[in-house]
């Protein structure tokens, strides 16, 4: 016989060790497989890109959030120029202190974009304070 925490065994069926065993199986928990942080050197010293992913084991991106953070170009949300995420009422941009939501394909779709955003606003913040 196995000690559980309910003080029987494993094999007893206590609500507690069969709810467990039930749910174990059957769930996906996402894990985090992406947390990365860039600090920007000159000409946009302090500057940061951040990127981070959630995924199930199958692969299903459940939870994002990328973010070009420039306090010295934005002074609302923290500082964040542009960024998208999910983590509160669905899939949403943001862009200088304001926010919208957005049609969600896929990830990779979204990383591109991204990218191609952050690359348009150096171009703009290179030719303003260039």
């Amino acid at each position: 016989m196995t000690w559980a925490p309910t003080g029987g065994s494993f094999n007893d069926p206590s609500a507690l060790n069969w709810g467990v065993a039930k749910k174990a199986g059957r769930r996906q928990f996402p894990e985090k497989i992406v947390d990365d942080t860039i600090i920007l050197k000159r000409p946009r010293r302090g500057a940061k890109l951040r990127e981070e992913v959630w995924q199930t084991a199958d692969g299903e991106v459940t939870k994002y959030n990328l973010a070009y953070i420039h306090h010295l170009v934005c002074r609302t949300d923290n500082g964040r120029v542009l960024g998208y995420d999910n983590s509160h009422d669905g899939h949403h941009r943001h862009f200088m202190g304001q926010v919208e939501s957005f049609e969600f394909t896929d990830y990779q779709s979204l990383a591109k974009r991204f990218q191609e955003e952050v690359r348009e606003l150096w171009r703009q913040e290179d030719e303003k304070y260039g």
